[in-house]
């Protein structure tokens, strides 16, 4: 329990330190090449849904944007704690190392993306493509709840135009921004899908 509780507050820090620094030194949109690489860079954006952009209300188009934000933060509550039960319950059975750093990952993951959705609404200004945003001045962009999640990992390791059999059109590899979070639930479920058989042996 002390190793996993360890392993949880260092990616939390890691990934919190990092989007505050970026959200407080940052204008939206803005990027910096990592050691003058063009295709790794640090690039701020913000997730108003889920992972890649998912919005609940693109689908269910009865909901609000307001809406749609509340019932999927509820639901990554709900799931934070049905993932922290499976690691308590893990624990207490003495599972594998392997999916114990797993699942610790992919809890530590979740966990530092809520904290963005539930609070950051309320701590930090507006950030804008003109202006970098300030921490608990009372100027808010939203409510308890309502908050964004800050993304900034970017590698854009080839951009072109594709074949024509395969449509022509321009394409970008790998597109997505995402954050240190990110990255720990996509190692902890890598983790458990390379190391199958050890995260979970057969009695």
């Amino acid at each position: 329990m002390k190793k996993a509780s360890l392993l949880i507050i260092i990616v939390l820090l890691i990934d919190q330190i990092s989007k505050i620094y970026i959200k407080t030194h940052f204008t939206l949109n803005e990027h910096v090449n990592i050691l003058g690489m063009d295709w790794a860079r640090i690039h701020f954006t913000e997730n108003m849904g889920a992972a890649w952009g998912f919005q609940l209300n693109n689908f269910l188009t009865f909901l609000s944007q307001e809406q749609s934000k509340i019932i999927l933060t509820i639901f990554r509550i709900f799931a934070i704690a049905g993932i922290g039960y499976w690691l308590f319950s893990a624990i207490q059975k003495k599972a594998s190392t392997i999916f114990i750093v797993a699942v610790s990952l992919i809890f530590a993951g979740a966990f530092g993306n809520i904290i963005d959705s539930v609070l950051y609404g309320i701590i930090f200004e507006e950030s804008t493509y003109n202006t970098i945003a300030s921490s608990f001045t009372g100027k808010h962009y939203g409510a308890l709840f309502h908050g964004k999640v800050v993304d900034m990992l970017y590698f854009p390791m080839w951009s072109g135009k594709l074949p024509s059999f395969l449509g022509g059109k321009e394409f970008t590899f790998f597109n997505a921004i995402f954050n240190f979070a990110d990255m720990a639930i996509s190692v902890g479920v890598g983790l458990l899908l390379l190391f199958n058989k050890k995260a979970f042996p057969e009695k």
